[in-house]
């Protein structure tokens, strides 16, 4: 009998091993789908009467997880999700990379797509990098993306491509000069993509869409669908452009279904921050004489974006700004449910990368952590606490249901929050809970004093005027047949 179960413990551990072993071999493929200013409510499946079907149906047969954070604006973001840590590592924790920056997601990093090629994965990107564009060295085929089509500057108008009188658009770092709108042309590349990959080797795809970001522009037909639905301009190309990116939704899961990848492929669907609800985060403009113009909202007036019931939006820490819709769908692996755990862009990389069999930098270890087990299992949060932001002058943090809002600013402002019974965060209970309040501040302070010098900050002094010249890689200029440096004007 002993020798029998001796047998019996023998071949079932070999059996399990076996299971580990195979689940390795087989890497899923990784299709990421990160929309731009995207609010929290402005989804069919989260109660609005902007039509999302495709979007809804990963939504209704995946897992929607309801307390997912990101950052408050785009560089920042893309930072965290694409190297599983804190943009404050990076230096990259204040606003966003404007156009005259020189400074980029600093090369000793190692990707999210960098660390899946080493492993075997075919990597492609298509849409919105902002993680740097003055130098080649920063742009997505440098930082390990096999193929990329897209803008490298933040915004561009949606059509032209045109940001600052320099057109930014291309294909593996190669000039582009095309008609077409920016969300089907995208589309229309990472259908292509997906239809060239040799399914013998697993497949990332990065799809980084501007939409909806401002500017608010959409084709006729699309704006027009919405005429008898909202009554306001903006808020009518809004819903067209998230509609638009629906649509591409839908053919990158045709595609995956054609091409019989579907069931082994990990979706991603979430956004980088929250809706804009000032006019300052939804400008569509070069500068503030063009604002309307461009596609913008006039100051004074309110961007569309709903991030019902949160208070707040892009550019701030309620959660409004850094709470996030995000689902997880994977047919192979996982089941329809819904998590309340709270997770983060930075669990992003670590994730995927244990699923895939990969490593990150052990010299630059991540933030994030493997959440597998809560996504698949509803297992708690990973995370002791989430540092959902620091910078010089503020920051936020959450542990638990508990979250705290620091403004070092004077006067300066403490806030804390029990996100379980206040979602909203109308009430400050900083005063009733001192314990809880000093535990946070003690916990914040120990992230504020890790965090690198703000490139922000630094580039800022070096020039005045709104967001400064565009400048692009010398070489981009070569391509374009354009001179490499200005003219010099003689001084009268």
């Amino acid at each position: 009998m002993i020798r029998f179960r001796v047998i019996v413990a023998v071949f079932a551990a070999a059996f399990s091993c076996g299971s580990r072993a195979a689940w390795a071999a087989d890497k899923p493929n990784i299709v990421i789908i990160l929309a731009d200013d995207l609010g929290n409510a402005d989804l069919g499946y989260r109660g609005s009467k902007i039509k999302t079907p495709n979007i809804d149906i990963l939504a209704k047969g995946g897992v929607r997880l309801e307390s997912y954070y990101g950052l408050p604006l785009c560089t920042p973001a893309r930072a965290a999700l694409m190297t599983g840590r804190y943009p404050m590592r990076h230096g990259l924790q204040t606003l966003v990379i404007f156009p005259s920056h020189k400074y980029g997601l600093p090369v000793d990093e190692k990707t999210l797509p960098q660390a899946l090629k080493q492993i075997g994965y075919s990597t492609y990107m298509v849409g919105k990098w902002h993680l740097g564009h003055a130098d080649k060295k920063y742009w997505p085929n440098s930082r390990g993306f096999d193929h990329f089509y897209g803008n490298v500057v933040g915004e561009v108008d949606y059509f032209t491509k045109d940001r600052g009188g320099v057109i930014d658009w291309q294909r593996n770092g190669t000039f582009l000069k095309e008609e077409g709108y920016y969300t089907k042309q995208i589309g229309d590349e990472a259908v292509g993509l997906i239809e060239k990959h040799d399914s013998s080797k697993p497949m990332f795809l990065y799809f980084a869409s501007l939409a909806p970001h401002a500017p608010y522009q959409a084709p006729k037909e699309d704006v027009d669908a919405y005429q008898e639905i909202f009554p306001g301009k903006e808020h009518r190309e809004y819903a067209a452009m998230i509609s638009g990116l629906d649509a591409q939704v839908g053919r990158v899961v045709a595609a995956l279904e054609k091409k019989g990848m579907r069931e082994n492929t990990l979706i991603l669907f979430t956004t980088h921050n929250g809706g804009a609800t000032s006019a300052l985060f939804a400008t569509g403009a070069r500068s503030p004489e063009d604002r309307e113009a461009s596609g913008g909202v006039a100051l004074g007036s309110k961007p569309p974006a709903t991030n019902t019931p949160f208070t707040g939006g892009k550019g701030g820490l309620h959660e409004g700004g850094v709470r996030l819709p995000a689902i997880v769908n994977w047919p192979a692996r996982l089941k329809p449910s819904v998590v309340n755990e709270p997770l983060h862009h930075v669990d992003v990389m670590p994730t995927l990368l244990a699923l895939a069999g990969g490593t990150g930098d052990p010299t630059k270890p991540f933030d994030g952590k493997d959440a597998m087990d809560t996504i698949g299992e509803g297992k708690p949060s990973p995370h002791e606490d989430i540092l959902i932001n620091v910078e010089a002058f503020r920051g936020a943090i959450r542990k638990g249901t508990w979250k705290l809002i620091k403004v070092a600013l004077l006067p300066g402002k403490t806030e804390l929050f029990d996100l379980e019974q206040d979602p909203g965060e109308k009430e400050n209970v900083a005063d009733k809970h001192p314990d809880v309040l000093k535990d946070l501040e003690a916990r914040l302070l120990t992230y504020a004093k890790q965090q690198k010098m703000s490139e922000w900050m630094q580039a800022q002094t070096d020039f005045l005027g709104f967001q400064g010249e565009t400048l692009l890689d010398p070489g981009y200029n070569i391509d374009r047949g354009l001179p490499t440096e200005k003219p010099v004007i003689p001084q009268k």
